[in-house]
């Protein structure tokens, strides 16, 4: 089993820390994590956020690839309709170089009314937009030369350079539910999801001819916090929980995708949903044990620092989960 750290730099006012300080604590956790025995690094993308939720992913993948040397980089997940898919696959490549060949690329159709407003893409398309974007980023990473005339996209004589270590570069789509689950099976290498979707997922693989008999799953579970003394921590943290959810559920609802619920009007709500485990390292141990149990999966990450959140209350969690949840873990899948 392979761990890994989630990341999307959000700068809450109350957190009353400029964006540089952020970004530079964050690294020195992302450089220390890979030394606490991490293997993966995620990255997730939102756009016209308040708080500054990272909205450009390749760059900071990039600075991540410069100061580590082990750790896989990867998108959960790039917003695919608001990218031009040449020069994302540009840049793809260029990080995909500076880690030795380190990086997944894990792209989804996104959802926020907003960001399709503003980037004035039209939401019916982002399906298509999506594979066909997959597409023509495969043929700039492994064909010296192509032409792409699609609904959505159109190139003549395209040479793309310089190309990536890995020839591709492997695809991890996010997906939930539907046909976006249909998608990943269909053209992904692997799943960004997890709950009820994995067997979904699996019926999908098997429908397309796919291997089912180790399906590639990164899996997230509860978003958790590795505390020596939950009851303490939780009262810390529960604000940066509020906050969080508050934010996610009300941009899936208004898209039409209420996949939280209502809002949480207060702790006491938020804490009824279950969705969030400030544990002890025995209690994460058990939670993620019964998912695996429930569904394989060969990778898991989880949030390292909810909204607001101080970095060294989210190192202090970081590095105790490495200590003791990671090498309690690592045999599954053997």
């Amino acid at each position: 089993m392979k761990f890994g750290l989630w990341y999307d730099f959000r700068n809450p006012a109350t957190a009353q820390r400029t964006d540089a300080r952020l970004y530079a604590e964050t690294l020195e956790q992302i450089r220390l994590a890979e030394q606490w025995g991490y293997d993966d690094i995620w990255l997730s993308e939102h756009h016209f956020m308040d708080d500054g939720y990272l909205p450009s992913m390749l760059p900071m993948a990039a600075a991540i690839a410069a100061i580590t040397e082990r750790v896989t980089i990867g998108t959960n997940v790039l917003l695919m309709p608001f990218h031009d898919p040449v020069r994302l696959a540009e840049d793809c490549a260029v990080v995909d170089i500076l880690s030795n060949g380190r990086f997944i690329f894990g792209p989804a159709v996104g959802y926020r009314l907003e960001e399709f407003a503003t980037f004035n893409i039209d939401r019916k398309f982002r399906g298509s937009i999506t594979e066909e974007a997959i597409e023509v980023m495969r043929k700039c990473w492994t064909e010296d030369e192509f032409s792409f005339h699609g609904k959505h996209f159109q190139y003549d004589n395209v040479r793309c350079t310089p190309k990536p270590v890995q020839r591709p570069i492997p695809v991890w789509l996010g997906a939930t539910q539907g046909e976006a689950l249909r998608r990943a099976a269909r053209i992904g290498d692997g799943l960004l999801g997890g709950g009820p979707s994995r067997a979904e997922y699996l019926t999908a693989l098997a429908e397309y001819g796919k291997d089912t008999a180790r399906p590639r799953i990164a899996s997230t579970g509860r978003w958790l916090y590795c505390s020596k003394d939950p009851e303490r921590d939780w009262q810390r943290l529960r604000p940066h929980a509020l906050y969080q959810l508050q934010n996610y559920a009300t941009w899936f609802r208004a898209a039409g995708q209420p996949a939280f619920g209502d809002p949480p009007v207060d702790y006491d709500d938020l804490e009824s949903r279950g969705l969030y485990l400030c544990g002890t390292p025995d209690q994460i141990i058990e939670h993620i044990t019964e998912l695996y149990e429930s569904f394989p999966f060969e990778r898991h990450f989880y949030w390292a620092a909810w909204p607001g959140m101080d970095i060294e209350t989210s190192s202090r969690g970081v590095k105790l989960f490495a200590d003791e949840v990671i090498p309690a873990l690592r045999h599954l899948g053997e």
